[in-house]
């Protein structure tokens, strides 16, 4: 393969599909209700341990097959009857494409309130949720309109191949993200709210951290590192030969930890300065509460909300092509069709399953497409989140670590741990990270 990520390509890539919408609502929040810097702590633990496990073994399947995950299964699979087994643990990369299906019509919704910050902004929560509901339930038309702008950036970017559409992007569009996150941080700074905020964030409370706290932090500490759909392992089979996988590793967990820190601080700044409820969280957090917030500062409050939601944008495009270049990737290896041709069969899936989402949540439709209280919306979300992604996690884990041939795994790894910290880590991939997930699947689902 000759289309490679250059070093800072892959790091910033790699950033740019962990990064994502929940860095806005679910990191700050869970932070500030899970005994702020305590929970933080914890947090880079799993994450510098059993996370980077499965991160570190994604990225050894992908740099040492050199191929889409379905393949990489089967290529390193020490036989070719075992081989023709795990191919299939590679397919769990299709729950990339259904996570991808509901977060463009999230995303849509950002799309649409960059143009909404430009106009008159509600003065009050009633108001925000009424344009938001009025939006998501009744303007079926605008919903796809939006969700289709998404849509069609995302297929256009991975059409152009990992050097000169996903690293071209991440290049420019994530050091981007860092300067308008750091000029409402400055902003933020010079609100009384700010020092609210920072105590919020920062604060150590140890008492809250229980079982319950840590499967929290285990789950968390997954979806930011991008685990369990393929992408990973995808993005280093086009890594140099020069980028060091450990070093790069840290750096991704580093820019992804930084920038959910800024986005907290510049939410809760405004949180408390205009007594919002700290412990809100997803929709109601960012699409009603920091609007109306947004308000009491004039067109001055356009602006913050103008940058606030293109910083979005950002976080959420490039998670979307991470999120759909692990399967486009298998159908140009497995049947030599062109990139395009490839979107266009998988375009078709999402932009219909994308649809069946934006009618299972208006007033309309919901009914039809409700199974089982949820709608189809939320089976989506329920399925990837608590089933496909997990268990994608789980079978890279156990494959490398028990399945590969342990001389492989050493031989790769050994040069940029040495021998002390690859047994260490060997050992948490092998015994401490399936046990993880599985404890997690059980807690989501039974709790």
């Amino acid at each position: 393969m000759k289309d490679h990520f250059s070093k800072i390509g892959f790091v910033l890539s790699v950033a740019g599909g962990a990064v994502g919408l929940g860095n806005a609502w679910k990191f700050p929040t869970m932070v500030g209700t899970n005994g702020g810097f305590a929970f933080v702590l914890l947090y880079l633990l799993i994450t510098l341990t059993i996370g980077f496990a499965i991160f570190l073994a994604e990225i050894l399947m992908g740099k040492l097959s050199r191929k889409d995950p379905v393949n990489a299964y089967l290529s390193l699979s020490p036989t070719p009857k075992k081989g023709k087994i795990w191919k299939n643990a590679g397919f769990f990369t299709i729950g990339g494409i259904l996570v991808l299906s509901f977060y463009l019509v999230i995303l849509g919704w950002v799309i649409r309130y960059i143009f909404v910050s430009l106009t008159a902004l509600p003065k009050d929560i009633n108001s925000a949720r009424a344009m938001f509901e009025g939006f998501v339930s009744g303007d079926i038309l605008g919903s796809i309109f939006f969700f289709f702008i998404g849509f069609a950036i995302t297929l256009f970017v991975v059409s152009k191949g990992v050097k000169n559409g996903i690293e071209k992007l991440n290049v420019w569009m994530m050091p981007l993200l860092f300067v308008m996150l750091l000029g409402m941080l400055i902003f933020s700074s010079t609100i009384d709210g700010f020092k609210d905020a920072a105590k919020f964030l920062f604060y150590m409370d140890f008492s809250k951290l229980n079982f319950s706290v840590m499967l929290d932090a285990l789950g968390l500490s997954f979806f930011t590192l991008c685990v369990g759909i393929g992408c990973i392992m995808t993005y280093a089979a086009s890594m140099s030969d020069e980028t060091n996988p450990i070093a790069s590793s840290l750096y991704i967990v580093l820019i992804n930890i930084l920038i959910a820190f800024m986005m907290g601080l510049i939410v809760f700044t405004f949180i408390f300065e205009f007594n919002g409820d700290p412990t809100e969280q997803g929709v109601g957090l960012v699409f009603f509460s920091l609007l109306t917030l947004f308000s009491n500062f004039g067109i001055v409050g356009n602006l913050l909300a103008f940058l606030f939601f293109v910083s979005l944008f950002f976080a959420g495009i490039t998670s979307a092509i991470s999120m759909i270049e692990p399967f486009t990737f298998y159908l140009v290896s497995e049947y030599k069709i062109s990139r395009k041709k490839a979107l266009v069969y998988i375009g078709l899936a999402v932009f219909i399953l994308g649809c069946l989402s934006i009618l299972s949540i208006s007033a309309k439709f919901s009914g039809l497409l409700t199974f089982f209280g949820k709608s189809f919306f939320d089976c989506l979300d329920f399925l990837t989140s608590n089933v496909t992604l997990p268990l994608g996690a789980l079978l890279t884990a156990v494959f490398v670590g028990y399945v590969m041939r342990s001389e492989l795994v050493r031989g790769y790894f050994e040069p940029y741990m040495g021998k002390c910290v690859f047994k260490v880590w060997f050992f948490v991939l092998k015994f401490v990270a399936p046990f993880a997930i599985v404890a997690i699947v059980l807690n989501q689902i039974l709790g």
